[in-house]
C-alpha cells in the first residue's frame, strides 16, 4: 500500500504520492489541489446533524459562522474547544477530519486503500503540537510514524541537494497562520538544518486581518458592532482584495454594514504600511536562525519561498530587499509542502528511484530542567532554567549533565522537565518530572547524572542516575501540556466513528446548495429572489434523484453563480 504525504495547513491542506519517479498532489473530489481546512457542522432534513468539511464548509463561513471552525491548527496541542452545532472539538479532532477527507481523495485517486502518512508541520511546531499532529492522523485512520517539518519537505520537492553552487538555502515559509524561517546546509547527501526559528500566530490571515481593521478605521466602524454574519462577509471581501494585489495596484473592499454598503479603495502602498508591524515580526525570526546558524545574510545561496502566503507581492519584495536574491517560487508555494512529504514518504519506502539522501532535523526549542542556585546572601533561589538541551541541536541526539543535592540530608531528587528560551522555569512549559532517591548527606555531596534522548519525531527520554547507588529511573515525557493521551484518543475515536459526515460523491451538489444560500444571503431585492426561485428549482430537480437531470441543472447554475460573482 502507498504512503501518502499529507500538509495539514492552517488555510488549505493537500496530499501528494510518489508514482513513476516523481510525486504528484492528490485531487479532491473537486479535481482541485487545496482543500480548504475548513469543518463545519450542519443540521439534516431528519433533524440529526452532519459534518462538512473542505470547500463545502468554507461557504458556510457566511451563512453559518457559528458552526463553522478555520485556522484551528494554531491551537494544535492546546485543550482549546470549539462549539459546533450540539458537538464540542478539539483542535485535533478537526484536523482529524480534513486529513480523513484527504485520506478518502487519495483512496478514489489511487484505487487502493491507504493507511498510512507522512505528516508535515512547522519548523517551530513544539513538542506538545508535532505529537498533536500525529494524534490528528491516528484519529483519521492513519499510521503515522514520521512527522517531517515543512521547510525541509519543501527544500526536498524543490530538489535543493541536487542544484549545483547551492550549499546554503534559506526557506521562508509563510503560510495562513504560521511562519518558518529555516536555514539548511547541504553536504556530501547529507541535508541538514542548521536552524529553524518562526512565529506559530503569524501568517497570512493576519494580512488579511490588516485589510480588515484598515477598512474599519477608514469608515468609522468598531468591529465589536459586526454581527458574525457582516464579520464574516467582510473577511470575505478582506481575503479576495488581498489575493487581488497579485495583479491590481489598488483594490476595493465591499461590505455590507447594518443594511447599507459600504465600500473603500486600498492602494498597495497603504497595504504595505498597515503591514509594517507585521514585516518587523517576519524580519525577527530571519536575524534569529542566522545568528544561531553563524550564518551571514550573504552566504545564502538561494531562498525558497513556500506558503501560499509568500504570493503576495508585498512579501516577495520584502525577501528580495532582505537578502539580495530573487526567491526560488518555480514549484507552487501551496503544493511545495505536501510534494516533499510525497518524496519523504517514498523515501520511507526505500523507493529505488529516489537519490540516497540523509535528512536531519533540529531541536525547535530548548529542552531542560528546574534548578536552585545559592545565592551571595547563601539563601536558595528556586525556580532557574537550566537548558540541557540548546535549540537548533541536531536530533537525534543525546546530552548529559551533572546536578548535585542542595538541601542537607536530601533523600530524594525531583527533576522537573521544561521547555522554551527563558531563564525562569515559569515563563517556560512544564512537559513533566520525575523523582530518584539518593543517600542522606550533606548538601553538595550526592549527585545525579540527568540524561536527555530527543528523537527526530519530537520523543524525549529523560534518565536519571545516582552516582552512589548506580540506581537509574528513565522516562518518556508523553504528557505534554494540551496533547491528548491514549485514552482520550480511543475515546475520541470512538466519538468520531459515529459521525455522520457528508458522503464525497455528493460534494459539487452540497457545494452548490451552500454557495446559493452564500449568494442568497448576500443579496437583495430582484436579485435574491431570482437566487431563491433558482435554487428551489435545484431542490425539486435533486428529489427527482435523475442523474443526468441533475448534471444537466447543475451545470446551469455554476454558470449561474459565475454570472452573478462577475458581476459583482
Amino acid at each position: 500500500m502507498p504512503i501518502i504525504g499529507i500538509d495539514l495547513g492552517t488555510t488549505n491542506s493537500l496530499a501528494a504520492v510518489f508514482r513513476d519517479g516523481a510525486p504528484v498532489i492528490i485531487p479532491n473530489s473537486f479535481g482541485e489541489h487545496l482543500t480548504p481546512s475548513v469543518v463545519s457542522v450542519a443540521r439534516t432534513a431528519d433533524g440529526g446533524e452532519e459534518i462538512l468539511t473542505g470547500k463545502i464548509a468554507a461557504e458556510r463561513r457566511f451563512t453559518a459562522p457559528n458552526e463553522t471552525a478555520s485556522v484551528f491548527k494554531r491551537n494544535m496541542g492546546a485543550k482549546k474547544e470549539y462549539k459546533l452545532g450540539g458537538k464540542t472539538f478539539l483542535p485535533e479532532e478537526l484536523s482529524s477530519l480534513i486529513i480523513k477527507k484527504l485520506k478518502e481523495d487519495a483512496e478514489v485517486f489511487l484505487g487502493e486503500p491507504v493507511t498510512e502518512a507522512v505528516i508535515s508541520c512547522p519548523a517551530y511546531f513544539s513538542e506538545a503540537q508535532r505529537r498533536a499532529t500525529k494524534a490528528a492522523g491516528e484519529l483519521a485512520g492513519l499510521t503515522v510514524d514520521r512527522i517531517v517539518s515543512e521547510p525541509t519537505a519543501a527544500a526536498v520537492a524543490y530538489g535543493m541537494h541536487e542544484k549545483a553552487g547551492v550549499s546554503k538555502y534559506l526557506i521562508f515559509d509563510l503560510g495562513g497562520g504560521t511562519f518558518d524561517v529555516s536555514i539548511l546546509e547541504y553536504t556530501d547527501s547529507i541535508m541538514e538544518v542548521r536552524a529553524v526559528a518562526g512565529d506559530n500566530y503569524l501568517g497570512g490571515e493576519d494580512f488579511t486581518q490588516a485589510l480588515i481593521d484598515l477598512f474599519l478605521l477608514r469608515r468609522g466602524v468598531k468591529a465589536e458592532t459586526l454581527t458574525d454574519k457582516e464579520r464574516a462577509a467582510l473577511y470575505l471581501a478582506a481575503e479576495a482584495a488581498k489575493r487581488a494585489f497579485s495583479k491590481e495596484r489598488v483594490v476595493t473592499i465591499a461590505c455590507a454594514i447594518g443594511g447599507v454598503s459600504q465600500s473603500e479603495q486600498i492602494s498597495a502602498d497603504d497595504f504595505e504600511t498597515t503591514c509594517q508591524p507585521l514585516m518587523a515580526r517576519l524580519k525577527a525570526p530571519v536575524i534569529r536562525a542566522l545568528s544561531d546558524a553563524s550564518v551571514r545574510s550573504g552566504d545564502i545561496s538561494a531562498v525558497v519561498l513556500v506558503g501560499g502566503a509568500t504570493k503576495m507581492p508585498i512579501i516577495r519584495s520584502f525577501v528580495g530587499k532582505l537578502f539580495g536574491l530573487l526567491p526560488f517560487s518555480t514549484i507552487d508555494p501551496d503544493e511545495a509542502v505536501a510534494l516533499g512529504a510525497a518524496v519523504q514518504a517514498a523515501m520511507k519506502e526505500r523507493n529505488e528511484s529516489i537519490k540516497e539522501l540523509l535528512l536531519t532535523d533540529v531541536c525547535s526549542y530548548t529542552l531542560g530542567i528546574e534548578v536552585a542556585h545559592i545565592r551571595a546572601n547563601g539563601l536558595l533561589q528556586a525556580g532557574i532554567y537550566q537548558p540541557i538541551i540548546e535549540r537548533n541541536t541536531v536530533i537525534p541526539t543525546s546530552r548529559v549533565e551533572t546536578f548535585y543535592t542542595v538541601h542537607d540530608n536530601q533523600k530524594i531528587v525531583e527533576v522537573g522537565v521544561y521547555q522554551g528560551e527563558s531563564r525562569t522555569t515559569k515563563d517556560n512549559v512544564f512537559l513533566g518530572s520525575l523523582e530518584i532517591p539518593v543517600p542522606p548527606a550533606p548538601a553538595g555531596k550526592e549527585s545525579v547524572d540527568v540524561r536527555f534522548t530527543y528523537d527526530v519525531n519530537g520523543i524525549l527520554e529523560v534518565e536519571i542516575t545516582a552516582a552512589a547507588t548506580g540506581e537509574t529511573r528513565r522516562a518518556v515525557i508523553e504528557k505534554s501540556p494540551g496533547a491528548m493521551t491514549p485514552e482520550e484518543i480511543e475515546k475520541s475515536l470512538k466519538s468520531l466513528a459515529h459521525l455522520k459526515i457528508h458522503p464525497r460523491d455528493r460534494d459539487e451538489y452540497r457545494y452548490l446548495i451552500e454557495k446559493g444560500e452564500r449568494l442568497y444571503q448576500e443579496s437583495i431585492g430582484e436579485e435574491r429572489e431570482h437566487i431563491g426561485r433558482v435554487m428551489t428549482d435545484f431542490d425539486e430537480v435533486l428529489d427527482r434523484q435523475n442523474r443526468e437531470e441533475i448534471d444537466a441543472f447543475a451545470e446551469e447554475l455554476r454558470e449561474f453563480f459565475r454570472t452573478l460573482e462577475t458581476d459583482a
